[in-house]
């Protein structure tokens, strides 16, 4: 079994920033896939960001490209999602997801395991 759980969620002002944190635990991720996604109130859940296993090329949904960036530690087993410019629309609850496989979190928009979430509010 595997443990998420995410950190540094909080209340910021439009153009600020926050860095999310997600630690894994219960099993090493060194040769899987972590990500991010997002669901605001009376939405879908939709895609973030999301990294493979040897941190190559990240994966990002259009609305955040530019404006964050994904980043892993294997050693830690701890993904990062720094976010830049936030804007209003960005207020979610952030979710950490990991899967063996990459393709399973951009395409599918699946993912094995998923942690409890940290809410983000962005104030205009």
């Amino acid at each position: 079994q595997v443990q998420l759980v995410e950190s540094g969620g909080g209340l910021v002002q439009a153009g600020g920033s926050l860095r999310l944190s997600c630690a894994a635990s219960g099993r090493t991720f060194s040769s899987g896939a972590m990500g991010w996604f997002r669901q605001a109130p009376g939405k879908e859940r939709e895609f973030v960001a999301a990294i493979g296993w040897s941190g190559g090329t990240p994966y990002y949904a259009d609305s955040v490209k530019g404006r964050f960036t994904i980043s892993r530690d294997n050693a830690k087993n701890t993904v990062y999602l720094q976010m830049n410019s936030l804007k209003p629309e960005d207020t979610a609850v952030y979710y950490c997801a990991a899967d063996p496989q990459v393709y399973s979190l951009v395409v599918r928009n699946t993912a094995d395991y998923w942690g409890q979430g940290t809410q983000v509010t962005v104030s205009s």
